[in-house]
């Protein structure tokens, strides 16, 4: 659905209690009631938005072959994760074992929770950034001196016995869906896991002959780590868009879990920063997009980095994504794996948790990488 266009008052554009309190109802409630420009709190510094005479530049990430790692061809597709995530910090996923069916159900009971009424969305409404569920607005509503286009819903399913009775009941089969939904993703992101972790060589390998015995060190590993580990969805609106050359659906920033696992729609608006362009990455049909994050460029001391990443808006169609961001236990901490520190490659991260993190944007607007920045030794 995209935004009906109305004449905007020019009140619209002064920021007082009132516009403000108009503003963290989200984007898509400005779109409902009329708006034909984009209001000032939402106009990012020119150096900031995307030039309208840019000719934006595709990519297509390196693919892995999720159904190869379990064949003969498992050597090199370690390889091609390993240098994917070199040099991107992205792949995208194939042949994952999550059906088809499940990804369309998902995406489209996604964009239905954000078609429903404002009054139906706003009961999930909160700037506690700590909340099982939250409905919001930009980045962090109470931080931000400038929105971004984008509405969202976070979810948190970590234990989702406990948190499954506070998640929305309309549409009826939203908490179903993505209940099943978020059960197979954090499958496949424990086998994601154990090839990256394969891939680092942390775990000491036998002999060839002893393939099996591989396989358990390594799924014993991610289980320790991981088992209870975070795992939160945030499910991502990004109405159509006026001047979209004035704004962006999110800012570059990069992501503080472990690894996220990206579902997209057709609409494409996905960004990433590589050899200093902003290339527009192509979208694959049942694919998943998988990137670093903060905690994984910290575990392999640097070795897999988290790559700034946004999302533009486009005129005609609106746009939805769901994210699920994977980490280890809330309470634990992440540092460098000591296996990967040595001599030539000296430890280059402080230790740090979820506190640190929560401390740090509950306090400052989150800008880039500059929470990992902050644990740099």
């Amino acid at each position: 659905m995209g935004c009906k266009v109305m004449e905007t008052k020019p009140e619209d554009d002064i920021p007082s209690s009132e516009s403000m309190k108009k503003y963290n109802k989200g984007v898509k409630h400005l779109c409902e009631n009329g708006i034909d420009n984009v209001p000032k709190k939402y106009i990012f510094p020119a150096s900031q938005r995307i030039n309208e005479n840019e000719v934006l530049l595709s990519l297509k990430l390196p693919v892995i072959d999720f159904a190869e790692l379990h064949g003969p061809n498992r050597q090199n597709v370690l390889h091609s994760i390993s240098k994917a995530l070199e040099n991107y910090g992205f792949f995208q996923v194939i042949n994952h074992g999550i059906s088809n069916d499940t990804i369309e159900n998902t995406i489209d009971v996604s964009g239905r929770f954000f078609q429903q009424p404002m009054e139906e969305r706003s009961k999930y409404m909160s700037t506690d950034l700590r909340a099982l569920v939250r409905y919001g607005t930009s980045f962090n509503q109470s931080k931000d001196s400038v929105f971004c286009w984008r509405d969202f819903l976070k979810l948190d399913c970590h234990a989702m016995e406990d948190s499954l009775p506070h998640w929305p009941i309309s549409p009826s089969d939203f908490s179903e869906s993505i209940f099943e939904y978020a059960k197979q993703n954090k499958f496949l992101f424990f086998k994601i896991m154990e090839a990256i972790i394969e891939s680092l060589g942390i775990i000491p390998k036998s002999t060839e002959d002893n393939s099996n015995e591989n396989d358990e060190a390594l799924k014993e590993f991610v289980s320790q780590e991981f088992e209870n580990g975070s795992h939160l969805m945030v499910i991502n609106h990004y109405p159509s868009c006026p001047q979209p050359e004035l704004t962006l659906g999110i800012p570059p920033h990069s992501d503080y879990g472990f690894l996220t696992l990206l579902l997209q729609d057709e609409v494409e608006g996905l960004q990433i920063q590589h050899e200093g362009q902003w290339l527009t990455v192509e979208s694959i049909p049942n694919s998943f997009v998988v990137n670093v994050g903060d905690h994984l460029e910290i575990f392999s001391n640097g070795r897999y980095k988290s790559v700034l990443h946004r999302a533009i808006v486009n005129s005609n169609r609106s746009r939805t994504s769901v994210a699920s961001l994977h980490s280890m236990p809330v309470k634990n901490m992440v540092r460098p794996s000591p296996t990967l520190i040595n001599e030539e490659n000296p430890r280059r991260y402080l230790d740090t948790d979820f506190a640190t993190f929560f401390n740090f944007i509950s306090n400052c607007e989150l800008k880039e990488k500059d929470f990992l920045d902050s644990r740099k030794c």
